[in-house]
């Protein structure tokens, strides 16, 4: 079996559980944030770098990586880890959720999804099979089945067709993997905003036996509460003794909530995304510092973070590089950004091991501003 978990502890006053996910590539303590490298590198980092911030296990995307550079030059290379440097676990999605956000660029039929390429318009045909395929060039430790991600809102008939495909979908991905023993291939669960169908979508998922299982369909633009709502009526009936990833979700508050309601892994590209905005993340909310106001403030983004860009570098000079279109200021702020984002994941696993992290949780929220 290519990936295996442990549930080391859980936490006595929530769902939240602590544990040990093992990769062809190395372990990886969880809940983890795991850092979307789209393009087969993180925007902006280097695989050093992200070592250094302590990443365990990182995100590649199969839609882009098929268009280019494609995924048989990247099997040549040696598969996706030497090709983009990285010795660490790999997990790469579908391609399920690109290809429905190309809308009107698309057709869905039992067979799979024709679609124009977004990049020259080229038709292209992605099937459970083939994305199955794409991610067995690559080589990554976890792949994920091919799926259809419903819009929000959707009625629900259309979401309950769209459940009942992507379960056959998911059986036709188990059906045609190749190297069970070296890549696991987890889950997914849909059933849109509607908790009869996702606790549908979830037992019936799991009746097909996966070695994880992510939660797809949500943070695609519906409330906070609702998303919180969904996953309550989701994650029970999803086994213990498995990985559960929630995906697309990237906030702090969101991790926080995830992570409460039984959630193990976490993937998103906001932190690196909004770096190229001139937003950095703190343990008080959003900073964005390509604001005025910081033109003149030679304080580092947090005065309580270690990272790289905080023990070196001011909110002006950050201000400036941003204003400037400098490289270095995006980077700067994307390695706070993901440094931020893990060591919030280390202090909940911490509070998880000491049994409190319902009064962590507490203790968070009282400085933590969601703006």
């Amino acid at each position: 079996m290519a990936v295996s978990y442990i549930v080391n502890q859980k936490s006595s006053e929530c769902d939240a559980r602590v544990g040990t996910l093992k990769t062809p590539h190395g372990e990886v303590e969880t809940p983890v944030f795991m850092p979307v490298g789209t393009q087969a590198t993180v925007k902006t980092m280097t695989p050093d770098e992200l070592k250094e911030l302590e990443s365990e296990i990182i995100l590649s995307n199969t839609y882009h990586l098929y268009l280019r550079p494609g995924s048989k030059l990247i099997k040549e290379a040696g598969g996706l880890h030497k090709f983009m440097n990285w010795d660490r676990p790999i997990l790469t999605d579908s391609g399920g959720f690109q290809v429905f956000s190309l809308g009107n660029r698309r057709n869905i039929t039992e067979q799979g999804v024709e679609f124009r390429s977004h990049i020259d318009g080229s038709k292209m045909f992605l099937s459970p099979e083939k994305a199955v395929e794409i991610q067995e060039d690559l080589g990554s430790d976890i792949m994920m089945v091919f799926d259809e991600c419903p819009p929000y809102p959707a009625d629900e008939i259309y979401v309950k067709k769209s459940l009942d495909r992507t379960l056959r979908w998911a059986k036709r991905c188990k059906d045609s993997q190749n190297h069970a023993d070296k890549q696991a291939l987890f889950g997914i669960v849909q059933g849109g905003m509607y908790p009869k169908l996702r606790k549908e979508s979830a037992l019936r998922t799991v009746e097909l036996d996966f070695p994880g299982y992510a939660v797809g369909g949500l943070s695609v633009g519906e409330p906070k509460e609702l998303m919180l709502e969904v996953l309550e009526n989701t994650t029970p009936f999803l086994p213990e003794e498995k990985p559960r990833y929630l995906m697309g979700v990237g906030t702090a508050d969101y991790l926080v909530e995830g992570v409460y309601r039984g959630i193990d892994m976490f993937d998103c590209v906001f932190p690196t995304r909004v770096a190229r905005n001139g937003t950095a993340m703190t343990w008080t909310g959003k900073m964005t510092v390509r604001n005025a106001s910081y033109k003149k403030d030679f304080s580092p983004i947090d005065k309580s973070c270690e990272c790289y860009t905080c023990k070196n570098y001011s909110r002006a000079y950050i201000r400036h590089l941003v204003k400037t279109n400098e490289i270095l200021g995006f980077r700067l702020i994307t390695w706070h950004n993901l440094y931020f984002l893990v060591q919030l994941m280390k202090e909940i696993r911490q509070a998880i091991k000491n049994d409190n992290f319902k009064d962590w949780r507490e203790s968070f929220y009282k400085s933590y501003q969601h703006n």
